[in-house]
């Protein structure tokens, strides 16, 4: 069984189609990145996949849950962290997850025993008596993947984890998602814009623009898609590049060549394999090489390539993808995810988990300190 299956799901709001008849399934177990510019749709189909949203059309499960008719045990089979923080900064950390396991109905003894493995899984134990206030950016980050993981659900939702995160925590970040995907066997939807991110922790990415996935494979088959790398040869001197193009025409693995400000710029195929034939075409048309740069083609191409194309090949939506916010912009604390597909992204709530219920796990009002009690502390 897959741990998500969506089939011919469409969501339309009036005239506006924000997902367009999507199939796909994430398998038990793999992390899967979802990609795409502002308005791709990514946020409605997240929405309806927590069931904060219905779908038009068709349907899909969540650990064989189907979202329409079992909402319950699909928010029960789900962890959700979204991109703003919505901790209790008075609170320890081990107090935001004793508060928050008390939503999912565990005893005392089932509390105390989750919130210490899900600590030591994210790096926190030396830190769980310390008020979150004190709490860095990248602690804050895990702590929110701990609460989402305290009902040990089979699919985690991340939502952009490490936006906002210096360079070195945001690695570290990374490190600690892998972490959970191997340890606690958790199939994981990432939602990021840092493509390298995807490139780096995802098996599988599915891209999406305008409301349909547009590709989806591994990043290294996505990579491979493009085929061509690039060989950049800078010139010793300011010698004239027309007789190693008089060489390179007609050669089978060069796909085309242009001069650059500083020598030649070379599409192949196979470019490490190409490298020693390019300097020897080059030495027999008599131009000197003074260094070689071989650009194997990114994941940031890909997106570039696909999601371009799909732009100039369609404009069924009009003025309504135009201007619109990305995946759960701004305060997004105990709110759903903000549609950035042109139109309401529902008026349910959610906090960054739910119980079978769906009562929010979020900030409360003033009284949220008292919410833990004595026995709660674990």
């Amino acid at each position: 069984m897959d741990a998500i299956h969506v089939d011919g799901v469409t969501k339309e709001f009036g005239d506006v189609t924000a997902v367009d008849d999507l199939s796909f399934a994430v398998e038990r177990g793999e992390l899967f990145g979802l990609l795409g510019p502002n308005g791709a749709g990514k946020s409605t189909l997240i929405n309806m996949l927590v069931t904060l949203l219905p779908p038009s059309t068709g349907t899909a499960t969540v650990n064989g849950h189907d979202i329409r008719t079992e909402k319950g045990a699909v928010r029960s089979s789900l962890g959700i962290v979204f991109q703003e923080p919505a901790l209790d900064e008075e609170l320890t950390g081990a107090e935001n997850l004793a508060f928050h396991s008390r939503l999912y109905g565990q005893d005392r003894a089932e509390r105390a025993e989750r919130v210490d493995e899900v600590l030591e899984l994210v790096g926190l134990s030396a830190e769980r008596d310390d008020p979150v206030g004190t709490y860095s950016g990248g602690m804050k980050r895990r702590l929110e993947i701990a609460r989402g993981l305290l009902h040990e659900p089979a699919v985690l939702f991340l939502d952009e984890p490490t936006v906002g995160l210096d360079a070195r925590t945001r690695r570290d970040t990374w490190e600690y998602i892998e972490r959970l995907n191997a340890e606690a066997g958790v199939s994981i939807v990432l939602t990021t814009h840092y493509i390298e991110e995807a490139d780096h922790l995802c098996d599988r990415v599915a891209i999406v623009d305008d409301g349909d996935i547009v590709s989806m494979d591994s990043p290294s088959a996505l990579k491979a898609s493009l085929g061509a790398d690039v060989v950049a040869l800078e010139f010793a001197s300011d010698d004239d590049p027309t007789a190693l193009f008089d060489r390179l025409e007609g050669q089978p693995w060069s796909r085309e060549y242009t001069a650059s400000d500083d020598g030649v710029r070379v599409t192949v195929d196979d470019g490490d394999a190409r490298i020693a034939d390019l300097v020897r075409l080059a030495d027999d048309a008599g131009v000197r090489i003074s260094s070689v740069d071989l650009r194997e083609p990114s994941l940031e191409n890909v997106f570039l390539e696909l999601t371009d194309r799909s732009a100039a090949g369609s404009d069924r939506n009009g003025a309504a993808t135009g201007d619109r916010t990305v995946m759960a912009s701004g305060d997004q604390t105990g709110k759903a995810l903000e549609s950035d597909d042109g139109g309401e992204a529902g008026g349910g709530t959610a906090s960054h988990s739910m119980d079978s219920s769906g009562r929010s796990g979020g900030k409360g009002g003033d009284d949220r300190s008292s919410a833990v009690s004595t026995e709660d502390r674990p």
